[in-house]
């Protein structure tokens, strides 16, 4: 739980230090220029979408399976391409041996999400269960993003070593999983909102990161903990200022559905290991690190992970197993190529990630809490991890 005053707190991270030695505040790239004032962008005309609705319907690829599917009037799920689109399962494979599971899934899956809701303390009153699961997968197409363009001047790189400090501040501030998911979507959306310097940068990641805690945490820090925390390069008010123009341009919009959740859901329905779950974590955390990761909707990053972490741990399947994982892949998460690139993005990152210099995730979980699955051998060979995801 987060907790008051930190000015006397180190920071995690210094750009100028090894990867090792990196403890100090986290320095601008351009203090010498010091803060430069933020300018709101234009607002872009706001674009008519066509209507959609829920509807089950039975997928292409099998017929023994329902998929929950979010799609438009067209009916069809078209690539970036323009090519035409099959649903995908969580799982590939059918329901077979499990006939009589065929007329009982639409209802076998409303009650385990109900449950899984109930247990994972994301609902008060089951009875609302089911429609709250319906928004989640609903809403979280209302802040997708088309494509993963970064400002001018803003790299890859830069981008990563942002991430990395935010995630630390978050660890050092005990703040929960969902502070940090929702601190990164609000930055990916102000990014694309507000015009801010790379002097700006950090600041801008420190009030998102105090934005979601707002919405998040019980207990906060103070607004001097966190301006000590990058080394007093901006003052109370500035990070005041910026917090109030980040508002305005977000709308006041704090809304998001964290793929953390849809994981959570998946794993409880599916009756995945504890092993399996903390693997899947570390991998879905990864993708916070990837810039092309943006373009994904929660749900998709969610169930890519999740199919990864139990291809690397490869544990012997059980029959009340695969039949819980095939209950759990009646839940649409996209199309097949879709799934296969966020498998094929975690399994380079998770490969790289122990050599990399932001490596923060990558000892984060590998603590005896976390069952130390980021050292885990499966995850060294790129080659093997790639080869699994075909």
């Amino acid at each position: 739980m987060a907790r008051t005053g930190f000015c006397d707190s180190k920071a995690p991270l210094d750009l100028h230090k090894k990867a090792d030695e990196r403890r100090a505040p986290l320095r601008t790239w351009a203090n010498a220029c010091g803060p430069v004032e933020v300018e709101e962008s234009r607002t872009a005309p706001v674009k008519i979408e066509p209507e959609r609705r829920w509807e089950r319907r039975p997928s292409t690829q099998t017929s023994e399976v329902i998929i929950m599917g979010f799609h438009e009037d067209s009916r069809t799920c078209k690539a970036a391409d323009g090519s035409v689109e099959d649903p995908v399962l969580l799982y590939l494979h059918d329901l077979q041996g499990l006939h009589s599971l065929h007329t009982l899934v639409p209802s076998l899956l409303r009650h385990e999400v109900e449950m899984a809701l109930e247990n994972l303390d994301l609902i008060w009153d089951r009875t609302y269960a089911w429609d709250m699961f319906l928004d989640m997968m609903r809403t979280q197409m209302q802040y997708s993003f088309p494509n993963a363009d970064l400002p001018r001047h803003f790299t890859d790189a830069t981008r990563a070593i942002l991430v990395e400090w935010i995630i630390q501040v978050h660890e050092l501030l005990q703040f929960q999983e969902e502070t940090l998911y929702l601190a990164m979507h609000l930055l990916n959306r102000s990014l694309r909102q507000l015009k801010v310097s790379v002097a700006n940068l950090q600041l801008l990641s420190m009030v998102c990161l105090f934005l979601a805690a707002k919405k998040e945490e019980s207990l906060l820090p103070e607004v001097s903990g966190l301006c000590s925390l990058m080394d007093h390069t901006y003052t109370k008010h500035q990070l005041l200022r910026m917090e109030r123009k980040v508002l305005c341009a977000l709308k006041f919009d704090l809304s998001f559905s964290p793929p953390l959740h849809f994981l959570l859901l998946f794993a409880s329905v599916a009756r995945c290991s504890a092993a399996v779950v903390w693997m899947a974590r570390y991998l879905l955390e990864l993708s916070l690190l990837e810039a092309q990761c943006v373009v994904f909707l929660p749900v998709q990053l969610a169930g890519a992970a999740l199919c990864l972490a139990r291809q690397v741990l490869q544990e012997c399947p059980t029959p009340e197993g695969e039949a819980a994982w095939c209950l759990a892949s009646s839940i649409h998460v996209g199309s097949e190529p879709t799934l296969l690139r966020i498998m094929h993005i975690l399994a380079s990152a998770a490969a790289k990630a122990s050599s990399q210099e932001t490596c923060a995730t990558f000892i984060k979980y590998s603590s005896p809490k976390t069952l130390q699955v980021s050292r885990h051998p499966g995850l060294n060979n790129a080659a093997g991890l790639l080869s699994v995801c075909r």
